[in-house]
């Protein structure tokens, strides 16, 4: 069991856990929404995703964000997911993320999709 997030208390005022395929999906989130600089002791950590998605679009401003996001996938959690496939979409003010990757511990293919509403 890992530490659920965000962290919270459950039921019984003791700190919430979490299984194994809900702690990397949070590990993901953590990844995607996180902005580089926002982290006091990890300034590097984070994908900027939230930022890049309110540039001009265009067929390539969309390669370059899910370039982008595989990218910080990899570089935070390549120990433990291969980034097979990413989507991102933003639409009436939620962005949506698909993340198609196999787990390295037991190569158990996942299909995870995020969605966060974003300011407009």
């Amino acid at each position: 069991m890992q530490v659920d997030f965000p962290f919270h208390l459950d039921a019984l005022r003791r700190t919430a856990v979490t299984d194994e395929d809900d702690h990397l999906r949070d590990l993901i989130e953590q990844v995607l929404f996180t902005a580089p600089g926002e982290r006091v002791n990890r300034p590097d950590f984070g994908s900027g995703l939230e930022q890049l998605i309110f540039g001009p679009s265009s067929p390539t401003v969309a390669s370059s964000v899910q370039g982008t996001v595989q990218g910080a996938l990899q570089q935070w959690l390549g120990d433990r997911i291969l980034v097979e496939a990413v989507e991102v979409a933003s639409k009436d003010g939620v962005l949506r993320v698909t993340i198609q990757f196999t787990k390295i511990r037991n190569r158990q293919r996942q299909v995870t999709v995020l969605e966060r509403e974003v300011e407009t």
